[in-house]
């Protein structure tokens, strides 16, 4: 029997492949899959509508619909005005979702639109979300879109263009006669914490920001452990490799990936969350996540890309004081191009950053990675790393107002680091032309919450910025060209039924 309850929102006439593709993007958000689905549930005037039948029929599950005054009953998280003025009940989906999945049943994932439908996922018993059992590639990172990928133009990882510089690859040759020596990083801790304003013993050097994700998953007992997606997949990797049980919480294009309030449950032990996010580039404001902190929890947070934002105005990184247990991770990586050096950290509660160390191989960072922190936490180094973040800006509002001038392409929320995330159709095919055209862009499949219609695109300079939108154009004009999708003989289309006569209709997107 399966454990989530689907509900649906449909407009008259819809196909049975869109309204099946929907539902199979939210089980995929969900973790979950078409063995998982316990029934389909939908307004009672809509259990008729053939593309509904079909699918519970594919699904091989029961279509139960409810009354307009039942489903107006049940709070949901996400209401719209005009779902409710023309149907009386403020979200089909969710709260259908909601009713079918019985007492103790929790929302896994809101309501998500396609053209004429909405779906929304609750799951019949706690916990809120559920453990993972199918997943996204959650070990695939943006560099295996240019690995073994010819002369491609890269724009898939989001490494500064022209780093390292000249100062710095200079400074790190010169600690090559040093390497007979062990590491020794008391002054790269020093540096890394007068950087933050921070004692000392609230500083843990580290193999790359990755390795701290693997050191919190092999410290922390979490006993519900709530990871905020889309976001950088290690941490969700890193915690279900240590044998945690790993609950999404999926954050919507439609709220433009921001926060919304109570989204986190309050059970969480354990939060995970980037800020700015990747792959999203929204930025959250500190003291929004300030407030996610609780007595008895420990909050991580990614800020790998803090230092693409100008002034580091929504860091959280020199906040000491607030309740539970606070964990940054910072990265030297994309601003400075040290991906293949590894060096990053972890500032945290002094308890918790001995705890971690003691996790930690000895020697787990070389001298030259000890030498980057150091001279990267310097004022030079800081002074240059704001002006290219200024750099950036500039050129990711280039970015943003090409992709303006491109009608099948939809931006959500506002991108404020050195990447932007889009929404297309056809972005598998889009990608593929892309890079027949000679540029690389990083896929959103893999990232949970999304699915196969989002890419994620690098800021680069002006020039390679027209370079790649004039591609791009080109790209969408060809998988836009291409023939209609046309339904498997195996899922059959009936014929359309009316709804009764004065029922109103939602508009483009009923839910």
């Amino acid at each position: 029997m399966g454990q989530v309850v689907v509900g649906v929102g449909a407009g008259r006439g819809v196909p049975a492949r869109e309204v099946l593709g929907l539902v199979d993007a939210v089980l995929a958000a969900a973790g979950a899959s078409r063995p998982d689905v316990a029934r389909l549930a939908t307004l009672d005037t809509k259990s008729e509508e053939p593309a509904l039948r079909t699918v519970a029929r594919l699904l091989g599950v029961e279509l139960v619909g409810y009354p307009a005054a039942a489903l107006a009953a049940v709070p949901v998280p996400h209401p719209s005005p005009a779902v409710l003025a023309a149907v009386r009940t403020p979200s089909v989906a969710e709260a259908a979702a909601l009713l079918g999945a019985g007492d103790g049943g929790r929302l896994v994932v809101r309501k998500h639109k396609s053209a004429r439908a909405t779906a929304a996922i609750a799951r019949t018993a706690p916990p809120w979300s559920a453990p993972v059992t199918t997943e996204p590639d959650l070990r695939h990172h943006g560099d295996a879109e240019v690995r073994d990928g010819g002369e491609l133009v890269d724009l898939a990882v989001n490494v500064r263009t022209g780093t390292p510089p000249g100062w710095l690859r200079e400074h790190l040759a010169a600690t090559l006669t040093g390497l007979a020596a062990y590491p020794e990083g008391s002054a790269a801790r020093a540096a890394v914490a007068a950087r933050h304003r921070r004692p000392v013993d609230e500083v843990l050097l580290t193999s790359g920001a990755a390795e701290a994700f693997v050191l919190l998953a092999r410290i922390l007992r979490p006993r519900y452990a709530a990871v905020v997606h889309p976001q950088f997949t290690e941490p969700e990797a890193a915690l279900r490799d240590a044998g945690h049980t790993v609950h999404r919480v999926l954050l919507a294009p439609e709220d433009g990936f921001r926060l919304t309030p109570g989204v986190v449950p309050e059970e969480a032990d354990l939060v995970v969350i980037g800020n700015p996010t990747n792959p999203t580039s929204v930025v959250h404001p500190a003291a929004e996540l300030a407030g996610l902190a609780r007595p008895g929890r420990t909050l991580v947070i990614d800020e790998a890309f803090m230092d693409t934002l100008p002034g580091e105005t929504e860091s959280l990184a020199a906040v000491r004081g607030l309740p539970g247990r606070v964990v940054v991770l910072r990265s030297l990586t994309k601003t400075w191009g040290l991906a293949g050096l590894r060096i990053g950290y972890v500032l945290a509660p002094a308890g918790l950053i001995a705890e971690l160390a003691t996790a930690q191989p000895l020697w787990p960072v070389s001298t030259p990675a000890l030498a980057a922190a150091e001279i990267c936490s310097a004022p030079a180094a800081l002074d240059e790393a704001e002006r290219a973040a200024r750099t950036t800006v500039a050129q990711r509002d280039h970015l943003l107002k090409g992709l303006a001038a491109l009608p099948a392409v939809r931006v959500h929320g506002e991108p404020a680091a050195s990447f932007v995330l889009v929404e297309l159709a056809g972005a598998a095919g889009v990608r593929e032309r892309l890079r027949a055209a000679g540029f690389a862009v990083r896929r959103g499949d893999t990232f949970p919450g999304l699915g196969p219609d989002w890419l994620r695109i690098a800021v680069r300079d002006e020039r390679t910025t027209d370079a790649f939108l004039a591609a791009l154009a080109d790209a969408l004009a060809d998988v836009l060209a291409g023939p209609p999708v046309e339904l498997p003989a195996e899922l059959p289309v009936e014929p359309p039924i009316g709804l009764p006569a004065g029922l109103p209709v939602p508009g483009v997107t009923p839910s």
